[in-house]
């Protein structure tokens, strides 16, 4: 079990506990079975950036609170310099970079995402979460699956879509891919 996964765990539990939302209730809120859930809290299992955005959402905080423990204060605007972003390994398919971790009140959640070919299998497992999300490619080609659509995306290209229905990317080429994503 990583260090941060059971710290990240102990702020959601703690805020869960202190809004008096119960297990049974957020679980259902979430989609997820109980001991799921329940395993997330623990840092026993990777909690998927996808989720941790509606968690966020459901507690009214920012995401940086739940990563790094830290309120986050700026208004106006936030810098964050390459490869400074909050760096944020919740699937080992996949590396989140949040890149406005310090901003208070956000109306979306940026990252930059790097898709390892070596670190998953044939089919990366699916993601869904409430509301939409931009994807840019900065480097490699990606396939990404949304509800059973395959599409393939090169350097360059983008794609808007409907994040509730089920989504994965997966790097091809046997090549490392990033890309721009923002969660809405």
């Amino acid at each position: 079990m990583k260090e941060n996964n059971k710290d990240i765990g102990d702020r959601i539990k703690e805020l869960r506990k202190i809004l008096g939302i119960g297990i049974e209730e957020i679980s259902k809120e979430l989609e997820i079975p109980e001991e799921k859930y329940l395993a997330y809290e623990s840092g026993e299992r990777d909690i998927p950036a996808s989720l941790l955005y509606e968690i966020t959402k459901r507690f009214n905080v920012d995401m940086g609170l739940l990563i790094t423990g830290e309120e986050a204060k700026m208004r106006i605007f936030t810098i964050t310099r390459r490869g400074e972003g909050v760096s944020v390994d919740r699937r080992k398919q996949y590396c989140y970079e949040n890149l406005a971790s310090k901003f208070i009140h956000k109306k979306a959640e940026p990252f930059i995402v790097t898709v390892d070919p070596s670190k998953y299998s044939d089919k990366p497992s699916r993601s869904t979460h409430l509301g939409q999300e931009f994807n840019y490619i900065l480097e490699g080609s990606l396939m990404i699956c949304i509800n059973d659509n395959e599409i393939v995306l090169n350097k360059g290209d983008s794609i808007f879509f409907d994040s509730s229905y089920p989504h994965y990317m997966k790097a091809l080429n046997n090549k490392v891919a990033k890309f721009l994503a923002i969660i809405l």
